[in-house]
């Protein structure tokens, strides 16, 4: 059985967590891997409804989310989990329970996080419509040693996507794959167009 694996990302609400997992489930299906999603929006609507937001509701709901990682991660599948997750200590207990155990810190300022706000969150927020919303009323502790960070203010998606999966395959974590041959009269074609060099 192949060895399994969590990545955890952590971030701000509306930082990319979500999307990057989702793409990269794709990716690694793909190559033919067992991978599952915990998304912490869809996690919370199945296994923590009767929660809150306080910061001991907040670590339940975590480690409610790290107890399934570790089961499915034991039995070989690899876990893309995307929580806010904002305190270092309940990071730190799921790094204990789940081996192996990687941190992805997708990160962005606030400011442009506010300024982005496709879903009106951050503007509710700062209204004093939504209380204990992490970065704005709740504090949100930056991971202290992460393996991996990706700045979505700074790269865009497939940018971010290629870091992760550099960083996986030159850890050992994903087979490398050859980049795809390019049959010679494609490549001379697309040359002639000017497509490529």
């Amino acid at each position: 059985m192949k060895k399994g694996f969590t990545l955890w990302f952590t971030g701000l609400s509306g930082a990319g967590k979500s999307t990057l997992a989702d793409l990269l489930q794709v990716k690694l299906s793909g190559r033919g891997l067992a991978v599952e999603r915990l998304d912490g929006d869809s996690f919370r609507k199945a296994m923590g409804s009767d929660l809150g937001y306080t910061r001991k509701e907040r670590d339940l709901n975590i480690r409610r989310a790290c107890y399934v990682a570790k089961l499915l991660t034991r039995n070989g599948v690899i876990v893309l989990a995307s929580f806010i997750s904002p305190y270092q200590e309940m990071r730190a207990y799921c790094r204990q329970e789940i081996k192996p155990f990687l941190e992805i810190y997708v990160k962005c300022p606030l400011d442009t996080l506010i300024r982005r706000d496709p879903h009106g969150l951050y503007k509710k927020a700062l209204a004093g419509e939504i209380p204990h919303f992490t970065g704005i009323s709740d504090p949100y502790e930056e991971p202290l040693n992460p393996e991996i960070v990706v700045e979505t203010n700074k790269e865009d998606i497939p940018q971010s996507m290629a870091k992760i999966i550099a960083w996986l395959e030159e850890h050992g974590y994903l087979e490398k794959v050859a980049p795809p041959q390019v049959d010679p009269k494609i490549k001379e074609h697309l040359q002639a167009l000017g497509y490529i060099e």
